[in-house]
């Protein structure tokens, strides 16, 4: 029998494996094939080292594709994300995220993840996923598209760090929104109270439950803030109050974080109802000189939206008759209110912590008044040459005392229609008296 050959780089590793020796990226690698070593197989294997060599000179060469069961991959693959599975991937980048983000935010990433992105991409490997694979598996999702817009965000912000990081080539999420065909959207869920019921909400509570939700009615503010007031940030002189903190169900243990947004950080002027509020609460809370409202039977800071809800919301609106509506609703009754009153609108939105009145006209535009029947009148006075004919009717409306007023100025007293009306200002008192009698028939 002749010599068995000899292969350079290949080896029989053991009964039921061949080895395989080569240097790539300066590095020596050997890796296993499962194959009997037999004289074919040994050959086979040469070839596919040979193969190897000729793809790592041209730089052609993917180790974790050739190897992908090899440890060695995620450390020698031309794109490291190749190597790297989804689920890795995302556990550690929540991992790294951690330290940076609030409570509640980190909750919603962590539903995200596990509930969405894992169960879904998770077997797969990181730089395997396409943009059309996103694509195709958020069409088949039932929610509407905010939600799948908050569950693409969490995606995207992964990918641009892994991409930032050099573990993918591209972010295939970049600069990309997934839409789809919607219905008209309902109005916005806002069911403000009205003041006879305000009135039997506050009558159905007492003590410390009713200064907080007349101090919610008369603020504004989101219930995580109010629940994050301290007694230091109460402006007694400026009657104000800095809100700065909130307090989410999902920071009960790590306790209050940042304001929602950076213009949620803001001063709210305490109107009396609310100061009233707040000066009776002084003989629960004040001395203790930390939080400003309190759990009636606790006695500790409120741990949430739940336990009010639970515990005194439900029970205020069952007792005073009024149609349940969730807490927030204070939020909308106030500005609604405000706005109904004719308050500034950029006034409110900054009183509500919102950088501009874009909120508050989306949301609460049916609130605002009509515009000031005066409205156009410059316009009409400086440019329009029929102005002198027809100013009157257009911007004249009864006074209280039945006569009628163009932008502030008495006019003749007359209810027939295409009367022409003179301005009496320039008259004096006896004058106009006569003209106003001789309006009303009482002078010939």
């Amino acid at each position: 029998m002749g010599r068995e050959r000899n292969h350079d780089g290949v080896r029989a590793a053991s009964e039921t494996s061949i080895e395989i020796d080569f240097y790539f990226q300066d590095k020596r690698c050997r890796e296993r094939i499962k194959l009997k070593p037999s004289p074919a197989n040994l050959k086979r294997a040469a070839q596919h080292r040979a193969a190897i060599l000729d793809a790592i000179e041209k730089g052609t060469f993917d180790y974790a594709v050739t190897f992908p069961s090899s440890k060695r991959a995620p450390m020698l693959t031309a794109v490291p994300g190749m190597a790297l599975s989804v689920t890795t991937y995302l556990e550690d980048w929540l991992d790294r995220r951690k330290p940076n983000l609030k409570a509640s935010t980190l909750g919603g990433y962590i539903k995200v993840v596990n509930g969405h992105l894992i169960p879904e991409f998770g077997h797969k490997n990181l730089a395997d996923i396409k943009r059309i694979d996103i694509k195709t598996w958020a069409a088949k999702l039932t929610a509407g598209n905010k939600a799948i817009a908050n569950i693409l965000s969490v995606f995207r912000a992964a990918f641009q760090e892994a991409f930032e990081d050099e573990l993918i080539e591209s972010n295939p999420l970049a600069g990309w929104v997934y839409r789809k065909a919607e219905p008209p959207k309902k109005s916005e869920d806002v069911d403000p109270f009205t003041a006879e019921e305000q009135t039997a909400i506050l009558a159905a509570l007492d003590g410390q439950g009713r200064n907080l939700i007349q101090f919610a009615f008369w603020t504004g503010l989101r219930t995580s803030e109010l629940i994050a007031l301290e007694w230091g940030d109460v402006d007694w002189i400026k009657c104000s109050i800095h809100v700065r903190r909130a307090l989410t169900n999902a920071a009960r243990k790590t306790g209050p974080e940042t304001t929602k947004t950076r213009a949620g950080t803001r001063t709210v002027k305490l109107l009396p109802p609310a100061l009233e509020a707040l000066k009776k609460q002084k003989a629960a809370s004040f001395l203790k000189g930390k939080e400003i409202f309190q759990n009636p039977r606790t006695l500790e800071r409120w741990g949430g939206d739940q336990p009010i809800r639970k515990s005194l919301w439900a029970h205020a609106l069952t007792k005073a008759g009024v149609r349940y509506r969730y807490p927030y609703q204070t939020r909308h009754t106030y500005a609604s209110m405000m706005l109904s009153a004719g308050e500034n609108p950029m006034w409110v939105a900054q009183q509500m912590g919102h950088s501009d009145w874009g909120m508050i006209r989306r949301v609460y535009g049916r609130w605002m008044p009509d515009e000031n029947i005066k409205s156009g009148g410059l316009a009409v006075d400086r440019f329009w040459e029929g102005k002198t004919d027809q100013k009157a009717d257009q911007t004249s409306q009864f006074s209280p005392e039945g006569g009628i007023r163009t932008r502030g100025r008495l006019l003749t007293y007359t209810r027939f229609p295409g009367v022409r009306l003179k301005p009496l200002i320039h008259l004096s008192g006896r004058r106009r008296r006569i003209h106003v009698q001789a309006a009303q028939g009482k002078v010939r």
